[in-house]
């Protein structure tokens, strides 16, 4: 498919040609710049080796009328610009090159271990990425975080481990030694013995990231050498056959670079990145500063933000790989014209599932299924006599309406069998439209309003082949006015490539405090990064004339991980623009905290080619030229005749109303009602809305397919904008770093309905504290009241998580509608120890302050003085009430998030309906669960625990009623101990195992709940009476509760069953951590080794981040090996953690299955019991039980054995048929 434009007035270079391509995984695109000014477009199959061996070369030859058997000459090109996905699809398929991981000693586990999060919240088989390295080594090495040598590089031995690799074939080596990025001698003569031994592929880490944090620098590194081989052998191949050509590659951070300097790290968005330079600088010349780029592909759709300069992240999980690199901010969301859809007995679905290119689409006559370009064929949106007839056998076949057609019919006779609702095959195909247009708004979402930015003030600026059939109703749901489509929207990522600049980015570490003494330093450092970086760029081919360096510093608060990029020549204006920064993105500002800089940053910028699109002078009237084509279109509920109009006749001037589809070469363009497109003199399409929107939706109170999952969308949507807004707001490292957080939607009876994924034992027990909070006012509230409560006894879990609960009321302030509710874990909340966290405490006044449904707002007004009496109150009041404050002004602004969205939601839909499919989804979700109690049988189990408690649980299945009795009589009664659980964190591990029960992705909301009847026995262990201790019920004994529910009812084996609390600190110092241990195994999968399981998923401090702020070295973190119980499947590895404190310090550990090891199932053995030992200075070593005290010297060592996870299995049994919830019966309590 090749097609021309018009002539741009730059001078093009005497005789020859550039090339600017977008190699991407199933076209690639080729714009190339003639001699004469004009450009070219060419689109081929990205694989198509019957043809041809590379797609790039073989549009160069096609557009320069080269033949396969000839050689392309040289000399008749100036440049080709490339952006690829060969590293990133290698990375996606991890089809990379052999890697070898030399680490510090200690350490050889560290990127498995990552930040001990498991990926999916209630998957009980739990799968973490594959890693990238084939095999790891330790180096005998060790630095402390200010550069003391603890234990010098061995090269003698480490020569030894690298030869080993060596001679097993491995050529690629990543180094990464500990605290490097800042103190690189260690790794400088890693890397030389490297080079000595011969392997060709050695990235180092200070180089590839220099940069704080192991973790993410490693794997940074890691992913250097595993893809850069790779790449090599690609430009390698490109190179040979273009002779002496200049060849240049896009980068990740939105700059090219030459090929020789191309590196794997800097490749993942290659792609995606040409296209936001293309829109940025085509959007510019058409007069819009201020875009959301929307580049909807096959498979996915990218989306970003742009507002006169890029905007660049720098921490980026990618294929689940932890990158530490500039990187373009782009989200990604799986909605493309690939998209399948489906139904899944209750809900329609789109995605995340792609049908590729191959089968593809079902219209695409290769036996496919539905998938969202089959909804926009059927709705006429895709016209089969204007699209390329390359289908079929032969090749020569249009797309296939008759197959789209009779797969809709049975969809739709399913539907009818499956729940009753009678559906038009066109109601279906713009119900699924109206998920995946609901899907790409929540994206774009993400990278507006959750970061500060109304979209409303923006342009949609929108490419790739799908974009243009849902621009509109993207629009639309953003309340978006304005649309930019450029001539080459269908190839701008090439197109981008052609107008980019070279770039490259230096950086620098420094972690000191910002005053005025330190600008000199500064300065001295930018001065050799930019003339570091300018002798790279010009060794690049770029005239020093042409090179520019944009100094920047990123800052952030003392204590805090989140750094922000600012510009400025001394201290003061540096602190004010990163004041004026930080509270345009979080609405606050700290002026008690210090500003840390974090690192300094040049950004080397060679300018590259630019265009000045020519411009005609409208030499027609408004009305547009004779269509091509009447066609029949669905739109809303109605058949319409619209016209269809190619766009190359299309000139400056023409104005089209909708309904009209503008079709052209790769791309359709849906205008719809309400909305017209005029061409502007630049050939662009402006898109404008020229009638208002309707202020409301009319949509039935009738349960519907289509709108159950539109509005499970919404919901999970609006939770999840709450947390971003409270992750953003808060103070603490907990809540902002660890995100031991969980916000949550209720209805107007406190029932949840939706949640973002964030920490189980929060999420299930929100609506007993709502509930308590609706009980003690009795339902009367005013508008701006607001509420705290952190009480055991009414629906809390623990005194350091507070909840805030506001009540939602309408628009005018009349009619209470519904509540919102934010738990965080704070800091410290006063208490016997600081932190909260106490080991030994026997009452609850010894774990803090206790807030009993405190008003913390009302009527608007923040009631400040009653809050700080509460916090400094009693023996032992809280240690950093400011903190605690900061925090809770957090979690109001989270809540009122919620509330605003949900007012929204309202307008738009109308309460009737809102209130209808809060009922719905919850009825949806009691189903589901109803549908698992189908597979299983009734168990009981008994689960001792450390102190002799036990945990006693029956499970009574009622076939007839669908539903099931969990009766907990027989537990032990509450103890003298903390490890009492509050009723609400009983409830909330229930609810939380019979949702892991359900394979389905729906919200964790009370539904779940209904067919259950929950039996606790009041003063039991799960449901104590006051005065009793609780802090290690939520943290311990809500383990213990999911794996006894898991053992009566036979699905998986015990997992580590504790979350291994370890706080230690002193005067100056404080830290809280909780440690993962190894997954239980069930039928036909082992446990994950080395992750948090159940009821937490908080994340783990970076060592170099800890060792930096506080005066502890971390001696060892690895998987501790053999520890999961054996059996058919294995149970997972827990962890093994030494960490040695260099202050006297107090430490205390709170932990459990120290004594009784954690079960097996169905013949699996159990996992080994947990350790927890202090080796002391002296060489004495001190045996702790799982709840201890004690004080540390200098030079002690702490170490904590994690226990490993159940077995299930009998490893002599033969292999069992196995469904997802297994029906045998566990085994005998």
């Amino acid at each position: 498919m090749t097609s021309t434009h018009p002539p741009e007035s730059a001078v093009p270079t005497a005789g020859q040609w550039q090339f600017w391509i977008d190699r991407g995984g199933t076209f690639t695109d080729v714009v190339a710049r003639r001699p004469d000014g004009r450009l070219v477009t060419r689109k081929l199959l990205s694989d198509n080796p019957e043809y041809y061996a590379d797609a790039a070369l073989q549009g160069i030859r096609d557009l320069l009328g080269v033949a396969p058997t000839e050689p392309i000459p040289a000399d008749r090109i100036a440049a080709v610009k490339m952006g690829t996905t060969v590293a990133t699809n290698a990375l996606l398929e991890r089809k990379g090159d052999r890697t070898l991981l030399l680490i510090t000693q200690g350490f050889r586990d560290a990127l498995r271990i990552g930040y001990q999060n498991r990926p999916k919240l209630f998957a009980r088989h739990i799968v973490l990425p594959e890693l990238l390295y084939e095999r790891v080594v330790e180096a005998r090495e060790r630095l402390s975080a200010r550069g003391e040598t603890i234990v010098p590089f061995d090269p003698a031995s480490a020569r030894a481990l690298l030869e080993d690799a060596y001679r097993a074939g491995i050529r690629a080596i990543a180094i990464v030694f500990l605290h490097g990025y800042r103190h690189p001698a260690h790794e400088r003569q890693a890397a030389e013995l490297a080079r000595d031994i011969g392997f060709t592929q050695i990235s180092v880490s200070h180089q590839i990231s220099p940069l704080m944090k192991l973790v993410g620098r490693g794997d940074t590194t890691v992913v250097d050498a595993y893809l850069s081989p790779i790449l090599r052998r690609h430009i390698d191949r490109v190179a040979s056959e273009l002779g002496q050509t200049r060849l240049l590659f896009m980068q990740s951070n939105g700059g090219l670079a030459d090929a020789r300097h191309f590196q794997g790290k800097d490749s993942i968005l290659s792609g995606p990145a040409g296209g936001i330079v293309g829109a940025a600088r085509a959007a510019a010349r058409a007069g819009f500063d201020k875009i959301i780029t929307f580049d909807m592909g096959g498979t996915s759709t990218d989306v970003a933000h742009y507002a006169g300069k890029y905007e660049r992240a720098f921490d980026t999980l990618v294929a689940g790989v932890r990158l530490r690199a500039p990187m373009l901010h782009v989200h990604t969301v799986a909605a493309g014209g690939g998209s399948i859809c489906r139904f899944d007995g209750t809900r329609l679905r789109v995605g995340p599932e792609s049908a590729g290119a191959n089968p593809g689409p079902a219209c695409y006559r290769r036996g496919g299924p539905l998938t969202v370009t089959d909804c926009n064929l059927l709705l006429g949106r895709i016209q089969p006599a204007f699209f390329p007839a390359v289908f079929g056998p032969e090749r020569n076949q249009p797309l296939d309406r008759e197959t789209v057609i009779h797969q809709f019919e049975a969809l739709a006779a399913d539907i009818r069998t499956t729940v009753g609702k009678i559906y038009s095959v066109e109601e279906l195909a713009e119900g699924f439209l109206t998920i995946a247009v609901e899907n790409m708004a929540n994206a774009i979402k993400q990278i507006s309003t959750q970061r500060g930015y109304d979209p409303t003030e923006y342009a949609l600026c929108c490419f790739g082949g799908a974009g243009g059939q849902h621009a509109c109703a993207v629009a639309d749901a953003l309340g978006m006015s304005t649309i930019f489509i450029h001539p080459l929207a269908g190839v701008l990522s090439a197109y981008g490539m052609g107008l980019a600049d070279a770039r490259l980015l230096k950086e620098h570490a420094i972690e000191e405090p910002l005053t005025a003494d330190l600008m000199p330093l500064l300065q001295r450092i930018f001065t050799e990064l930019a003339q570091t970086g300018r002798t790279e760029m010009m060794a690049q081919d770029i005239p020093a004339v042409r090179i520019r360096a944009v100094r920047t510093i990123r800052l952030r608060y003392a204590g805090s991980d989140t750094a922000l990029s600012v510009t400025g020549d001394d201290a003061a204006e540096l602190q004010a623009r990163f004041e004026a920064a930080h509270r345009r993105r979080y609405g606050f500002t700290m002026p008690d905290k210090s500003l840390i800089v974090e690192a300094a940053s040049v950004e080397i910028i060679g300018a590259g080619f630019d265009l000045d699109d020519p411009t005609e002078t409208p030499q027609v009237s408004g009305e547009p030229p004779p269509c091509a084509a009447h066609i029949q279109l669905h739109f809303t509920g109605r058949n319409l005749v619209a016209p269809l109009y190619r766009r190359e006749t299309l000139r400056p001037g023409h104005r089209i109303a909708g309904p009209a589809i503008i079709g052209e070469t790769g791309a359709t363009t849906l205008i719809e009602p309400d909305w017209q497109a005029e061409v502007t003199t630049r050939h662009d399409l402006v898109l404008t809305r020229h009638q208002p929107r309707p202020r409301r939706v009319a949509v039935g109170t009738d349960a519907d397919p289509i709108l159950l999952e539109v509005f499970n969308n919404l919901f999970m949507a609006i939770a999840e904008q709450m947390g971003v807004t409270l992750a953003n707001t808060a103070h603490s490292v907990n809540i902002k770093e660890r995100l031991d957080f969980s916000c949550a939607l209720f209805d107007r009876n406190g029932q949840l309905i939706a949640n973002a994924p964030h920490i189980p034992v929060h999420l299930g027990s929100m609506g007993e504290a709502v509930q308590a909070v609706i009980q003690a006012h009795q339902g009367q509230f005013q508008p701006g009241d607001a509420y705290a409560s952190n009480a055991p006894y009414n629906g809390g879990t623990h005194l350091p998580d507070i909840t805030v609960i506001t009540p939602v009321f309408d628009a005018v302030g009349r009619d209470l509608l519904f509540y919102v509710a934010s738990r965080g874990h704070h800091a410290d909340i006063g208490g016997i120890t600081p932190g909260s966290m106490p080991p030994d405490s026997t009452t609850i006044d010894q774990e803090g302050i206790l807030l009993d449904n405190l008003q913390l707002v009302a009527g608007g007004r923040f009631c400040e003085q009653a809050l700080l009496e509460r916090l400094n109150a009693g023996p032992w009041p809280v240690r950093n009430p400011r903190q605690n404050l900061a925090d809770l002004h957090a979690q109001i602004a989270a809540n009122e998030k919620g509330a605003q969205e949900l007012r929204r939601m309202v307008a738009h839909f109308g309460l009737e309906a809102v209130n209808a499919y809060m009922g719905h989804i919850q009825d949806n979700a009691a189903e589901q669960v109803r549908r698992a109690l189908d597979r299983l049988r009734d168990g009981a189990f008994a689960y001792e625990m450390d102190n002799g408690a036990v945990i006693r649980v029956a499970v009574t299945l009622d076939r007839a009623r669908r539903s099931a009795k969990i009766d907990f009589t027989g537990t032990s009664p509450q103890q003298a101990s903390n490890f009492n659980a509050p009723r609400a964190v009983c409830l909330a591990a229930v609810l939380y195992v019979f949702r892991t029960l359900v394979d389905e992705d729906i919200p964790l909301n009370a539904g779940c709940l209904r067919p259950l009847e929950i039996v606790i026995p009041k003063g039991s262990l799960l449901d104590p009476c006051p005065p009793a201790a609780v802090v290690a019920g939520n943290v311990e004994t809500s383990q213990c509760i999911v794996d006894a529910l898991y053992g009566a009812l036979g699905v998986m084996a015990a997992a580590q069953g504790t979350m291994n609390n370890f706080t230690f600190g002193n005067d100056h110092h404080q830290y809280y951590e909780t440690l993962c241990g190894g997954a239980g195994a069930g039928p036909s999968f082992d446990g994950a080794s080395a992750v948090h399981t159940h009821m937490t998923n908080s994340r783990l401090t970076d060592p170099e981040v800890l060792e930096w702020r506080l005066p502890v070295r971390i001696e060892e973190f690895r998987i501790r090996e053999h520890s999961g119980g054996p059996g058919r499947w294995r149970g997972g590895d827990g962890v093994v953690r030494r960490i040695r404190f260099l202050e006297p310090m107090t430490a205390a550990i709170l932990s459990g299955h120290r004594r009784i090891p954690p079960y097996g199932l169905e013949g699996g053995k159990p996992g080994l019991t947990g350790r927890n030992t202090v080796e002391r200075a002296d060489g004495r070593i001190e045996e702790l039980p799982g709840t201890a005290q004690i004080t540390v010297q200098a030079g002690d060592v702490f170490v904590i054995e994690t226990p490993g996870g159940g077995g299930y299995g009998d490893t002599r049994a033969p292999v069992p048929n196995c469904s997802p919830i297994p029906s045998d019966k566990p085994a005998p309590t």
